[in-house]
């Protein structure tokens, strides 16, 4: 005859499986830096990473670079470079990442600085403030979730296991409904208060982007380097993306269409990354994967390289390399020509621990 201490290992499971999900929420919704918000002073390539992730920072740096002279782009996609003077360590990674050789094609450039230390420790320290949510931490979140589930249906499926056992005996007394009622309404309870997080931008983040679209470009203070038109002209591609400028507006018809084939190989090998995911596991192909923000599994209260910083390789604690793009990529529109209103959000459909990335992110990003 079977008794309610049946419900033992399903109870325990359960438990196990409700402080996992709180515990991996809490730590996802954690700030460890907490400081009010930049507003229109925050740095260039903090603006670029919060408004469009690892993809609108390269894209910003590279313009800027151009700007400079520093860089030559043409047609065929191929980046020159003509001056090795980084003005950050984003500018340090792009030198790296083209090497001895002065001159690599855009494309592989462009996946090569998104997965660098220098790159992604921008989005660890937004983080770690508090504007952007960690990926690898909602990707636990998002694990312990479906862990409860999982935990749900051992309770269902121990409840009707034993009444149909019960019933095979002439005589014998049903379990008692009582705790695996309590049991499913605690499950489902905690279900709903430990639902994971939606997008990578927090409420504070999308506060601090409403802070610059107040229908005047913005200028960066901090970071652009450059001045006047060229600062503005930074600010909306860091803000709005290359989408928002015509070839007059960035003053280099070669170098907006190399970006964005860039820009739109990158997006079709996340799209394909993300569709192949949920299959058999790919993740041999590095030379195809798309590049996101993984964020770092430690506190990035630890990371030692901002936008701000000098030096091309600052350690993030990110593991972004070649087949391990994991998180979610960040997708925003801009709301306005100049650049200057963009409303961003991003996807957060992650499908990590193989090689594609869901499109960080956001799909997958990461981010996203």
């Amino acid at each position: 005859m079977w008794h309610n201490t049946y419900y033992l290992l399903p109870a325990l499971l359960l438990a196990a499986a409700v402080l996992y999900a709180a515990q991996t929420k809490q730590a996802a919704q954690r700030v460890s830096k907490p400081k009010g918000l930049p507003g229109r002073g925050i740095p260039l390539l903090e603006a670029a990473f919060l408004s469009g992730g690892p993809g609108r920072v390269f894209d910003t740096a590279l313009v800027r670079m151009h700007r400079l002279g520093h860089v030559v782009v043409s047609r065929s996609r191929l980046v020159t470079l003509t001056a090795a003077e980084p003005s950050d360590a984003v500018d340090g990674e792009i030198i790296a990442a083209i090497g001895p050789s002065r001159s690599r094609d855009l494309g592989s450039l462009r996946g090569a600085v998104m997965r660098s230390p220098g790159v992604q420790a921008i989005g660890d320290e937004l983080a770690a403030r508090g504007l952007l949510r960690n990926p690898d931490r909602l990707r636990r979140a998002r694990t312990a979730h479906r862990l409860l589930r999982f935990a749900l249906l051992a309770v269902v499926a121990t409840t009707a296991l034993a009444y149909l056992l019960d019933s095979d005996e002439p005589g014998s007394d049903h379990p008692g409904l009582l705790v695996p009622l309590v049991l499913l309404a605690v499950g489902l309870v905690s279900l709903l208060v430990t639902r994971p997080l939606r997008g990578r931008i927090t409420p504070a983040g999308r506060r601090q982007l409403g802070l610059m679209d107040n229908g005047k470009p913005w200028q960066p203070h901090h970071g652009a380097v450059l001045g006047g038109a060229d600062a503005v002209l930074l600010g909306a591609i860091a803000l709005g993306g290359l989408a928002v400028l015509g070839a007059e507006g960035l003053g280099d018809e070669e170098l907006l269409e190399a970006l964005l084939a860039a820009e739109a190989a990158d997006q079709t090998a996340r799209a394909v990354a993300a569709s192949t995911a949920t299959g058999s596991s790919s993740s041999g192909s590095s030379g195809s994967n798309p590049a996101v923000w993984c964020g770092s599994s430690s506190d990035s209260s630890d990371s030692s390289g901002s936008s701000g910083s000098s030096g091309s390789s600052g350690s993030s604690g990110s593991s972004c390399g070649g087949s391990s793009g994991c998180g979610s990529s960040f997708s925003c529109s801009s709301g306005s020509s100049s650049g200057s209103g963009s409303s961003c959000s991003s996807s957060s459909s992650s499908s990590c621990g193989s090689s594609s990335s869901s499109s960080c992110s956001g799909g997958g990003g990461c981010g996203s």
